[in-house]
């Protein structure tokens, strides 16, 4: 080899060498910066779920707000119900886990899908018709006859309200409300 070459071959090792370094770096400073917001945690915890074989993750509902992260849905067992909420406490950013996941054994759950279903569109129905509720934006969500309401509502009457209307449904349970309230700036 002559001079010329290995000079060559030496600017490319420490170019190359550079730049290595150099995307490792920078990997690394974006991984810091990553924010690890609501939609993060949601969509790690939902990924999650789907790969655990314990728990059908197509059948849990995730929803985060502030690190909170709350799942509801069915499950077949006690087992699948608490490796769900160990694999949601075992992401990063998760400060809490509301598990409001239900126990419906498979050859109930067809039947229980279709009147949880028939129920749900019953609320929405109902929140429909009150023009103040209508404009909210609560969503209603029905699991073994509880309904879930979530959302961001201007006040605290507008919460209890909306309590009330999804209770006057035929065939609710009970009603939880998960409703927050808009803070005022």
């Amino acid at each position: 080899m002559n001079t010329g070459n290995v000079l060559t071959l030496c600017t490319a090792l420490v170019f190359g060498g550079a730049l290595v370094v150099g995307s490792a770096h920078a990997l690394g400073k974006a991984d810091e910066k990553t924010p690890i917001n609501d939609s993060w945690i949601t969509a790690k915890t939902k990924i999650a779920l789907f790969a655990d074989s314990r728990v059908k993750g197509s059948e849990i509902n995730v929803e985060t707000s502030q690190g909170a992260v709350m799942i509801r849905g069915k499950v077949d067992s006690d087992v699948a119900k608490q490796a769900a909420e160990g694999i949601a406490k075992g992401i990063d950013g998760v400060k809490t886990v509301k598990n409001d996941l239900q126990v419906v054994a498979p050859s109930k759950r067809e039947a229980t899908n279709d009147k949880d279903d028939a129920i749900t569109a019953r609320v929405n129905e109902q929140l429909a018709k009150d023009a103040h509720l209508k404009k909210a934006g609560i969503h209603a969500q029905t699991n073994a006859g509880i309904v879930s309401l979530t959302g961001e509502v201007q006040d605290l009457m507008t919460s209890a309200e909306a309590s009330w209307s999804a209770w006057q449904v035929p065939g609710v349970k009970s009603v939880k409300n998960d409703l927050t309230v808009k803070e005022k700036a």
